[in-house]
């Protein structure tokens, strides 16, 4: 057998797998987390910005001493995305992992041929 055959080979197993329905639910349930999670922290982030730029007044309302809004809003983005990171790898864990997993044993079994 030569190397293009097996390239062909090769090929027509990734595209079985990547067409069968555990793959395509673990596409699903990446994306139901990833494309929500995207969308509402880069809108978090816009806010922050643009308040930052046409909002002075009101980022700079002081709230505690010479701590004002903006400084708040600026300490809240890294607390959002440690707390985006706690849930990513939670859901990855619970949701994604297992049948990636999964995914992957059938791989190395041969089971897409």
């Amino acid at each position: 057998m030569s190397d293009t055959d097996r390239t062909e080979q090769e090929s027509q197993r990734l595209i079985a797998v990547q067409q069968s329905a555990e793959f395509v639910e673990l596409r699903k349930r990446f994306r139901a987390f990833a494309f929500p999670m995207t969308i509402v922290f880069l809108s978090w982030y816009l806010l922050y910005v643009l308040a930052s730029g046409y909002a002075r007044d009101f980022m700079g309302q002081e709230l505690l001493g010479n701590i004002n809004v903006g400084y708040v809003f600026g300490l809240l983005q890294f607390a959002s995305t440690f707390l985006i990171a706690y849930l990513y790898e939670r859901h990855m864990d619970n949701k994604v992992d297992p049948l990636a997993a999964r995914v992957r044993e059938s791989i190395e079994r041969g089971d897409h041929r």
